[in-house]
């Protein structure tokens, strides 16, 4: 290439990890907001499954013991503590990668082929439709970076 080709090509480049980077925080954020809903479910939920066995038992008393037994059960099988933490981790290697000088498409196709994993698991996970929405909200953003890379060689 032409010096001012290579120019031309540098500042494309640099504007499209600029634009990544972006995205990267916004996903971050997205991130942070799942961790602060997700709590907040588990607790919906134990209220609404508390008010359904008192209706079902029509005044017979609660064994709160069993009734924590099954929120627990819930609460272990919807964390997305391990998801979340995996996102954060992706998140920093794709901003590694994006400040090293070398050919990196390919391997940051596989990084957001991982985003997007973790993201459907925490999807397939929630049953609370807020949580649901910034799930959407970031699997959109995974997905404009997804096609940002198909610009990177």
């Amino acid at each position: 290439y032409s010096s001012a080709a290579s120019d031309v090509y540098k500042r494309q480049g640099e504007k499209l990890r600029n634009d990544i980077l972006k995205k990267v925080s916004v996903i971050e954020s997205t991130v942070g907001e799942i961790r602060s809903i997700a709590p907040e479910t588990v607790v919906a939920y134990r209220e609404k499954l508390k008010e359904r066995i008192t209706e079902a038992l029509n005044g017979v008393q609660i064994d709160e013991a069993r009734l924590l037994n099954e929120v627990a059960f819930y609460s272990d099988k919807v964390s997305i503590d391990e998801e979340i933490t995996r996102l954060n981790s992706h998140c920093g290697h794709l901003r590694k990668m994006l400040d090293a000088d070398l050919p990196m498409g390919k391997n940051m196709d596989f990084l957001v082929q991982e985003f997007n994993r973790e993201s459907n698991t925490i999807g397939s996970k929630c049953s609370d439709a807020s949580l649901a929405k910034v799930v959407v909200d970031l699997k959109s953003e995974i997905e404009k970076i997804r096609e940002q890379l198909q610009n990177v060689e």
